[in-house]
């Protein structure tokens, strides 16, 4: 490896700060999103989750999203009382419940962020092939940093750790 320079110091911090940016200007859509879908943040991150791995156990949820199972009966009852989700009986284990998001809901959430994708896609269309792949690979590792972060934080608090990577954190500074 070789030495850093100021140079690569101070385009270091560039990033940092235009994660922390992009993460202040995500979560400031999500709200707005959250805002005419009558949904708390919270409530978004875990629709999300479903949307994006589910169906799933509450207790996978809970473990996706890094919060106490008691908090995901509460959000699901939220989700589940204004038609975003269903819970069912897990056909292969009927004592288990699993949790699905219901597909004609989804369409206004796509509906809501269809701006921004349009706007990724632009930007996206920009870039190689290759520059694409460093991109998704400087992501994939800058969200995995977060995930090790947010493990370690947890446990020196005691409190339980979040097991899987949701995105959203950004990196400080």
């Amino acid at each position: 490896m070789s030495p850093v320079t100021s140079g690569h110091r101070r385009l270091a911090t560039q990033i940092k700060d235009a994660l922390r940016d992009l993460h202040n200007q995500l979560s400031t859509l999500n709200r707005q999103a959250g805002v005419h879908l009558a949904l708390k943040d919270v409530d978004m991150d875990c629709l999300d989750l479903i949307n994006r791995h589910g169906p799933l156990s509450p207790s996978t949820l809970a473990r996706h999203a890094g919060l106490h199972p008691a908090t995901i009966t509460g959000i699901l009852d939220r989700l589940e009382k204004a038609g975003w989700v269903a819970r069912e009986r897990d056909p292969a284990d009927r004592r288990a419940v699993t949790v699905r998001a219901l597909p004609d809901r989804g369409r206004e959430i796509y509906q809501l962020f269809a701006g921004m994708n349009s706007a990724m896609d632009a930007i996206c269309a920009g870039y190689d092939e290759e520059q694409l792949e460093l991109l998704a690979g400087f992501l994939r590792k800058t969200s995995d940093a977060g995930l090790t972060a947010t493990r370690t934080l947890a446990e020196s608090t005691g409190n339980r750790p979040a097991t899987e990577n949701r995105g959203g954190a950004a990196a400080g500074g």
